[in-house]
């Protein structure tokens, strides 16, 4: 099963992967992940991409098609299907995401769009923290560390990211609207778009979820 993610920042795209990834054995790939690991490390793409990251824009297509274009011809586990959060972002990664699979002969079987409201994404994101050393993700009231300011998983340091803040957050969500919405017309016109209401909780967006991939 080759599944796209769609959805605003903070719709729960991420927490969503990691459940299916468990229950169906397919491979997360997070281009969010793989940039920040790509900033962390000081790399000329992560230092490029930083500057994209902040002000709340998109990393430019070419960047980001040519990190996933190499994830998904050199992991094994992607051949046995995938989870693909955060990528495409524009109609243009859609388009080069399709040639991509093409030529390994594995079309995507379905898009499922996490809709979320303004309202409901602020309220995320706002209160996120990631943890400096693991990357483990909190939030201070669905899922607050046992210890203040420190990740539960290595005791490393938490953080705000520096675009988790409500200005940067309302300007991603107008990016999302011009650049990404496209991409739902793109999917809806191969019939293999789903929508979930993702302003519920993650348990009730899960069940959504797996009663669609499973028919």
């Amino acid at each position: 099963m080759k599944i796209v993610l769609l959805g605003p920042p903070g719709a729960g795209k991420g927490t969503l992967a990691e459940s299916l990834r468990d229950t169906l054995g397919l491979l997360h790939i997070s281009t969010g992940d793989i940039l920040r690991e790509e900033m962390k490390n000081g790399t000329p793409l992560g230092k490029e991409a930083k500057k994209f990251v902040e002000s709340g824009g998109l990393v430019p297509d070419e960047l980001v098609t040519r990190l996933i274009k190499n994830r998904l011809e050199n992991d094994p586990k992607a051949k046995k299907g995938f989870l693909m959060d955060g990528f495409p972002r524009t109609q243009k990664q859609a388009e080069d995401l399709d040639k991509i699979l093409k030529d390994l002969n594995q079309p995507v079987d379905c898009t499922l769009c996490l809709e979320a409201s303004v309202k409901t994404v602020v309220q995320r994101l706002t209160g996120r923290r990631v943890c400096k050393q693991c990357g483990a993700l909190y939030h201070m009231t669905n899922k607050p560390p046992k210890k203040e300011g420190v990740c539960d998983n290595c005791g490393g340091p938490l953080y705000q990211r520096a675009d988790d803040n409500e200005e940067t957050i309302q300007n991603r969500m107008k990016v999302y609207t011009e650049s990404t919405k496209p991409i739902i017309e793109y999917y809806k016109a191969q019939g293999k778009l789903r929508s979930i209401d993702a302003d519920t909780d993650s348990q009730t967006v899960r069940t959504a979820a797996l009663k669609i991939i499973n028919g």
